[in-house]
């Protein structure tokens, strides 16, 4: 039998916004499913910046509770998975030992993963090593600054996307985030995609599968399956 894949899940340390002080956390489908789909394939070991418990987006449950049941089996199952991470700085220098970084979104990012050092360094280790770097929504905000050996972004003139600027200013919280996905990815040279309306699917692979990016909590299961191919045609 062959040997499985292994997949580092990266998730926020951050429990609410600094700048609001309300909830926030990892959001549901953005986690459960990109989990639920590589589990079958991949060992998967899960980090933040602090370790411990990570927290879930109390929004994101409520607003899932009806139309995702994978999901919601998933939050009801797997507690062990989420109040148990490993810290991000015991796997620097081990980004090889992986064959996908992924990172799921939630606001929470926005807030430690947008500015974390230890985590730049380890995606730019798991794509060096020639392996997978994905994220979907918010947690695209990983790719803020991350630069590569010969010192370009690894974002640059490469397909992109992640909650666009539009959908931020329709959920209100435009205000409330200390940066913004689309305004960053543009910034560091990306080539921004967005769905064609606010809040539909979309997924972006780049860089011959090794750059996965999706867009907003209906992207998740799309995102999940673009990792699991690309992880298949390795």
């Amino acid at each position: 039998m062959a040997s499985r894949f292994r997949v580092l899940m990266v998730l926020s340390s951050a429990a609410k916004f600094t700048t609001t002080g309300a909830p926030t956390g990892w959001y549901l489908p953005e986690f459960a499913h990109p989990y639920k789909v590589l589990s079958e394939i991949a060992d998967i070991t899960v980090v933040s910046p602090k370790g411990g418990f990570s927290q879930v987006d109390p929004g994101s449950v409520k607003n899932t509770a009806t139309t995702d049941s994978l999901s919601h089996s998933f939050l009801r199952d797997n507690e062990s998975v989420w109040s148990n991470t490993g810290k991000i700085s015991d796997y620097i220098g081990r980004g090889k030992e992986f064959d996908v970084i992924c990172h799921p979104g939630g606001h929470a990012p926005l807030f430690d993963l947008a500015e974390d050092n230890d985590l730049k360094t380890l995606i730019s280790e798991v794509y060096e090593a020639g392996k997978i770097v994905a994220a979907i929504c918010h947690g695209v905000i990983v790719l803020k600054d991350v630069k590569l050996s010969n010192g370009q972004y690894l974002v640059a003139d490469a397909p992109v996307t992640g909650f666009s600027n539009e959908e931020e200013d329709k959920v209100g919280l435009t205000d409330a985030c200390p940066v913004l996905v689309e305004t960053e990815l543009v910034k560091m040279g990306g080539r921004f995609e967005k769905s064609d309306a606010p809040f539909k699917a979309h997924v972006t692979v780049a860089h011959n599968g090794r750059l996965i990016t999706g867009q907003n909590p209906a992207s998740a299961p799309g995102f999940a399956e673009a990792i699991k191919q690309s992880l298949l045609k390795a």
